[in-house]
């Protein structure tokens, strides 16, 4: 079983599994999860997957899945990258799984990589470098970022500002500087076969991402993470431009919820043959579905 693309009516690239259906939530995650469902006005309780594919299958909507490995940056047990693969496996036809692996493990996390696309059919990556603790182009996560080049995968990379760590002491030590898309360049340059989706509107970078896709072949934006109601004028009018190819829609569930962005959306000044694309086109492209 595959998605259909022709006969859904959306991509969401960028959507969370926070909590495992088998082991318990890690006490220290659910003090960063408080704080981000506090800045985001959020339910605290967060959906488990099977919640989230009736949510998605409902509204007819396919999604990306994945979990945040920060396991050395935040000392929190990830939820396993194997559970949401299996998971997706039994949804095929809605959910598509990606991993994430902290960069700090290096080769290890390269072997781990490796066997989740080759045995159990991940199709994509995703990295936090915020909650990570670590430079996108450092060194040490090489070796990852080489396999998922091996197979041709896409990779989001969150940019901007984090809802992780927001209004904690010190904002939890985590350094914001890891966010910006900038960053993420040298790795576009040194790896152009992985496509790299940089996530979420980037603010206060926003012209650094729009930049970006513009001059590498392989960079593209998902728009998740933010009610387009507030998003900046040039978003849009590259959007309807020069990057209307390039841009994706993502919500950042279960933070946000797909409905409430795509009705957001229909009202800001998107073109009509343009928002076609954001909302699947696009994505079906990145994704390798047509």
């Amino acid at each position: 079983m595959t998605i259909d693309v022709k006969a859904i009516r959306a991509i969401d690239v960028h959507v969370h599994a926070e909590v495992s259906c088998h082991d318990p939530e890690d006490p220290v995650m659910a003090q960063f999860f408080d704080a981000a469902s506090a800045y985001f006005k959020a339910p605290r309780e967060r959906p488990k997957m099977p919640e989230i594919a009736e949510i998605y299958r409902r509204q007819n909507i396919a999604f990306c899945l994945f979990t945040v490995d920060a396991e050395s940056g935040l000392g929190a047990r990830r939820v396993s990258n194997y559970e949401v693969a299996d998971f997706a496996a039994q949804h095929a036809d809605i959910c598509l799984p990606f991993a994430s692996i902290d960069p700090r493990k290096g080769k290890l996390g390269a072997r781990e990589a490796r066997d989740l696309v080759e045995n159990h059919g991940v199709r994509g990556f995703k990295f936090h470098h915020i909650v990570q603790d670590c430079h996108p182009a450092d060194r040490v996560g090489y070796p990852i970022y080489e396999v998922i080049a091996e197979f041709g995968l896409p990779a989001i990379f969150h940019t901007g500002h984090s809802g992780m760590g927001t209004g904690m002491r010190g904002g939890a030590g985590l350094r914001l500087k890891y966010g910006r898309p900038m960053l993420v360049d040298d790795v576009a340059a040194d790896f152009p076969d992985m496509k790299i989706i940089l996530a979420h509107p980037s603010w206060p970078w926003v012209d650094e991402s729009l930049s970006m896709a513009l001059h590498k072949e392989n960079v593209f934006i998902d728009l998740s993470g933010w009610s387009p109601r507030y998003f900046l004028p040039q978003i849009v009018r590259y959007a309807n431009g020069q990057l209307s190819g390039k841009m994706m829609f993502g919500s950042d569930f279960p933070l946000i919820r797909p409905d409430m962005w795509i009705e957001a959306a229909r009202d800001i000044g998107f073109k009509e043959s343009v928002m076609a694309g954001i909302m699947k086109d696009n994505a079906a492209k990145v994704l390798g579905l047509v």
